[in-house]
């Protein structure tokens, strides 16, 4: 496994959302509050991410083909990718959600769908409207999610989580204010940030 994949990735992301193809779309979605077209343009964003890391991905609307089935949501994830190989039945080395809901739970669920991958990096984005929120919603998964596993099963996880939540009150310094990043911290089961 890489070290310190997820900074690896998170540099990645950055330089992905320096080309205008990838920011506007994003930066446009997220301040009209149009969270369709944000996961969309966050797909892209994020199978561009991971293309620049050497890897492939399937997702909706980025169709990988690698298996001998059809779906480009592997495991009703929104992002799966894998390190280029020649076996087809092979673990993903990320997965990631894309969660644009304002239920808390939803978020909730795709943190605790991803914790059940073997990966080497898991990522769930989320979208809140304010900072706020975006507050409340770390403590809720803390509180919630990562509390109900124990330290022990929370020491077996293999990679690296990270939780990334964008804030619409943090447009204006988009895309570096608007994107805050955590990683779980899995001794403590709390998030530190990235």
């Amino acid at each position: 496994m890489m070290q310190n994949i997820a900074y690896q990735w998170q540099a990645k992301f950055w330089q992905t959302l320096q080309q205008p193809e990838n920011a506007e779309p994003l930066k446009q979605a997220a301040l009209k509050g149009q969270l369709g077209k944000w996961t969309t343009a966050l797909t892209t964003t994020v199978v561009s991410t991971s293309k620049a890391m050497g890897w492939q991905s399937s997702a909706k609307g980025h169709q990988l083909g690698l298996f001998p089935v059809s779906p480009s949501e592997y495991l009703a994830l929104d992002v799966m990718s894998f390190s280029p190989s020649d076996t087809r039945w092979r673990f993903p080395i990320a997965v990631m959600e894309l969660e644009n809901s304002s239920d808390i739970n939803r978020s909730a669920y795709s943190l605790w769908k991803v914790l059940c991958v073997r990966a080497a990096l898991r990522i769930v984005f989320c979208y809140r409207r304010s900072a706020e929120e975006r507050a409340s919603l770390l403590t809720f998964l803390r509180d919630e999610v990562l509390q109900a596993i124990s330290l022990a099963d929370r020491m077996k996880l293999d990679g690296e989580t990270i939780v990334v939540v964008g804030s619409r009150d943090d447009s204006a310094t988009f895309p570096y204010g608007f994107f805050k990043w955590w990683q779980l911290e899995t001794n403590t089961g709390k998030f530190g940030i990235l």
